[in-house]
């Protein structure tokens, strides 16, 4: 009898040596890395992409690890993606038409998600929406729309405004060219005056509202952009400042103080990259995955902000907004 149990305590020791490494192995399996290029300090993009993330299974520290990359100039995102390519990461998502365009001219393998307000096929980051080719694909806004009628809601709290001023980066010459176009033809519609201001740096923001308060600009629309966005603060503490009527892309600017905010949920776009990520990390292509259309739009008025600067805002207004910030 005590012969047997040692046999069988022996055969139980063995069959637990062969067990430990096979499950140490399993719990060594490297988890995927993903890049990710961003403008400034953002983090409820990042949050955002993550819950995407999260809805095919990959959770950050987890069963994916996430590089970040970051940079105060467009013109530094081929050296960020540059090193996340040497660094082998699995794919690379942004949420900047510049830095996807930077990994892309980077690589040809390594798979990216963008999510762009600016036209991909037109910008060269797709070869359409339905068949993206290569190795890129992702989120893209109606820019043209959404500046038609960023532009009309302007017009509509402020209809006494006629010199309207327009803020791009011109260091993204391709959204730049878009916006600028989009607005001047959208003015001719209306009947406004357009003048163009560029900034690419915090001073240069600064420099561009001396030049609006001295033209006598009576409104102002700020251009969709990553690195205003990232500066949200300082362009609605400006524009309260100068007691100019504002308009800006996406609800943090409202969030932030600024008077009105109309275009994409961001937070929603985000999430939908974040999917496409886990799908492709799960062994789909990014060929095979058509461009999304981003489908959620939302008004936001900040009404403490308009009182504050003396604007009136319409009733018609504040019905129509998602959202009304008291």
């Amino acid at each position: 009898m005590l012969d047997v149990q040692r046999r069988d305590f022996i055969t139980l020791l063995g069959g637990a040596a062969l067990a430990w490494p096979l499950a140490a192995r399993a719990q060594q399996v490297p988890s995927p890395v993903v890049g990710f290029l961003e403008v400034g300090e953002r983090s409820h993009v990042l949050a955002a992409f993550q819950r995407g993330l999260a809805e095919t299974g990959y959770v950050a520290g987890q069963n994916v690890a996430i590089e970040v990359r970051t940079a105060d100039q467009y013109d530094r995102f081929r050296e960020l993606a540059a090193e996340l390519v040497h660094r082998n990461v699995a794919l690379i998502a942004t949420a900047i038409n510049a830095a996807a365009l930077a990994a892309k001219a980077t690589t040809t393998t390594i798979p990216i998600v963008f999510a762009t307000g600016v036209d991909p096929v037109e910008s060269g980051l797709v070869a359409s929406l339905n068949r993206p080719g290569g190795n890129v694909t992702g989120i893209s806004f109606l820019s043209a729309e959404l500046v038609e009628k960023r532009l009309a809601l302007l017009h509509e709290l402020v209809p006494a405004a006629a010199r309207v001023a327009v803020l791009v980066n011109p260091t993204d010459p391709v959204r730049t060219e878009s916006t600028t176009k989009d607005v001047e033809a959208a003015a001719r519609t209306i009947g406004l005056q357009i003048r163009v201001l560029n900034a690419s740096t915090s001073a240069e923001i600064d420099a561009a509202f001396a030049t609006l308060a001295r033209e006598r600009a009576d409104a102002l629309f700020v251009g969709p952009d990553s690195f205003f966005n990232s500066r949200r603060v300082q362009l609605a503490t400006l524009a309260a400042r100068h007691a100019i009527p504002a308009t800006y892309a996406v609800r943090d600017y409202a969030e932030a103080g600024g008077l009105m905010s109309y275009g994409t949920s961001v937070p929603d776009a985000l999430r939908q990259a974040g999917v496409y990520a886990g799908r492709i990390l799960k062994g789909a292509k990014p060929a095979d995955l058509p461009v999304l259309q981003a489908s959620k739009f939302e008004l936001v008025i900040n009404r403490q902000t308009a009182k504050a600067i003396g604007v009136i805002v319409p009733d018609k207004l504040l019905v129509a907004a998602d959202e009304v910030i008291e």
